[in-house]
């Protein structure tokens, strides 16, 4: 069985006129054909009557940043964009649509992220309709239309990074919580490619809420501060090992004291341990010789 191909409608100008011109000549016929009733004219007078309801018929207001589909019979012939007082064929349905900037607050998703994590996200979208026959004939209802495909967008985005920096992933690699513009850059996209369709164009879309699903947050965050002590512990042992070699040099160069090997050992345990210390060191005072 063929498939007939999906018909796809864009915006065009329709053909509109100012509506302050035609208000004028509907009332001058309307008055007129008062004037030939009066004057036992009635077929004129009739005429006029029509003609001059036909002309107030015909007319609606635009405000700014909105739009006006009109369709004729069915069929669509063109999109009117010009704000105040309009005047277009009286047979013809008009339908308006708003071109202004709107907010969507997409619910808070709870899904799994690129490790397999459940989390929970949510986004902030700002986006408007770019071309107002595509947002009103080439889907059903735009609007709902915009909150189920930014959904799917949503989830489709964190399946595809991982919420935070692990061993598993490369170095550099973009997460959720890491590289918030670079995601949001790719939501846009995401976003905007699903939305071509419906005539929207997405203006922004960025991550409003990020977390970890509540059954596991509280182990992530053991996970979390483990990897923070554990940095922590590298830094300060790397500055440790720098500022024994310092002292070691420093006693070479000036040739302060001599320390053979057992010594310069017994120098840097002793080092090592007050500088990576928790506590504070406790001095203990050598009252004998270097070697008792």
């Amino acid at each position: 069985m063929s498939q007939h191909p999906k018909t796809v409608v864009q915006e065009k100008n329709a053909k509109s006129a100012d509506g302050y011109l035609m208000i004028a000549v509907g009332l001058a016929l309307l008055a007129l054909a008062v004037l030939l009733f009066r004057a036992h004219a009635p077929l004129p007078a009739l005429a006029c009557l029509v003609l001059g309801l036909i002309a107030l018929a015909g007319l609606y207001m635009l405000a700014p940043n909105q739009a006006a589909a009109l369709t004729l019979f069915g069929a669509y012939t063109g999109s009117d964009r010009k704000e105040g007082l309009r005047w277009a064929n009286p047979l013809a349905i008009k339908k308006k649509v708003s071109l202004r900037d709107r907010n969507l607050n997409a619910p808070t998703l709870k899904v799994n992220d690129q490790r397999g994590n459940p989390i929970e996200i949510s986004a902030v979208v700002v986006w408007r309709v770019r071309d107002s026959a595509q947002a009103l004939f080439q889907v059903d209802d735009f609007e709902a239309y915009v909150r189920v495909q930014a959904e799917a967008a949503i989830r489709h985005l964190a399946a595809s990074y991982a919420y935070d920096e692990g061993e598993d992933l490369a170095s550099g690699a973009i997460t959720l919580r890491g590289g918030q513009e670079q995601v949001a850059e790719a939501l846009k996209v995401e976003l905007q490619s699903r939305f071509a369709d419906a005539g929207v164009d997405v203006v922004s879309a960025t991550l409003s809420h990020l977390a970890y699903a509540p059954e596991i947050a509280q182990v992530m965050l053991r996970r979390q501060q483990a990897e923070a002590i554990i940095s922590a512990r590298s830094k300060i042992v790397h500055g440790a090992v720098s500022m024994v070699e310092a002292a070691l040099l420093g006693l070479s160069e000036r040739k302060i004291v001599e320390l053979d090997d057992e010594r310069k050992a017994a120098m840097v345990s002793n080092l090592l341990v007050v500088l990576c210390s928790d506590n504070n060191a406790q001095p203990v005072i050598n009252t004998g010789t270097l070697y008792s």
